[in-house]
């Protein structure tokens, strides 16, 4: 069984701690900060930090990783596509990796970047900056239909699945997804639920993916209600799901 925590770093990122108890072996997520890291490690000597996985090139999510190879043996996995520091394993779609002795599927998911991928394990899903709590990514270097691709690769996915991705946007995206369907009332329930989180300072992740068919608005582009909105937006008529999305991700950079 694997336990996961999240490490906050900067002022919204999460970097998630895979812990393996009956190894005392541990791998981490996007370190975009080594100290969060670092400092876990030194609060908890006996464990050893032996894997490093990354999904993207941001700096919020490398930026950690040259200093924590120095200071352990870990092993630093990578979409082989993008330069990752210190990256020993490149990976590419559909490999398979074995971390803490769980085998994890290898997703590329283009979109926020290119070669954005994310990694898979029987009911657990971590996706970087591709799919988040009741949102996407922004599309940096890929288009909408390739980020609406991916999206639905990773909705796909059983809906039971825990998704982790690393960063606390939840509660602006469900006010975007509040605007883009009014009417829903699971939208409308989970956003009362994430602000009396938020306002305790209570993490709001992992969601699920059962929980982002029923209210994300970019999983939901071939619901008539989504469709409508984004034909209102354009005054257009936007007849493929991937037409939809590409509204909904322009009027959200503005939102």
């Amino acid at each position: 069984m694997i336990q996961i925590t999240a490490l906050p770093a900067f002022t919204d990122n999460y970097i998630w701690l895979l812990q393996d108890p009956s190894t005392r072996r541990c791998a981490v997520v996007d370190p975009g900060d080594a100290a969060p890291v670092q400092a876990w490690l030194a609060e908890h000597p006996e464990w050893v930090l032996s894997d490093i996985l990354i999904t993207h090139h941001h700096h919020d999510h490398v930026g950690g990783v040259e200093r924590l190879k120095k200071a352990t043996d870990a092993t630093v996995y990578g979409p082989a596509s993008e330069n990752i520091p210190e990256c020993n394993v490149a990976l590419k779609d559909n490999d398979r990796i074995n971390v803490l002795g769980h085998d994890f599927d290898v997703i590329a998911v283009p979109g926020h970047t290119l070669g954005h991928i994310a990694y898979y394990h029987r009911g657990l899903l971590f996706c970087g900056d591709t799919l988040f709590a009741a949102g996407c990514g922004r599309l940096f270097e890929g288009t909408p239909l390739q980020m609406y691709t991916s999206l639905s690769r990773l909705a796909a996915l059983p809906e039971d699945t825990h998704v982790y991705c690393t960063h606390e946007y939840t509660l602006s995206n469900l006010r975007f997804a509040a605007a883009v369907e009014p009417g829903n009332p699971d939208t409308q329930e989970r956003l009362a639920t994430v602000t009396r989180q938020r306002e305790a300072g209570i993490i709001t992740l992992p969601s699920t993916v059962a929980l982002e068919k029923r209210t994300n608005p970019f999983l939901r582009t071939a619901e008539t209600s989504v469709k409508e909105k984004a034909d209102e937006r354009t005054g257009t008529h936007n007849s493929a799901p991937d037409m939809v999305f590409a509204v909904l991700r322009a009027w959200k950079d503005t939102f």
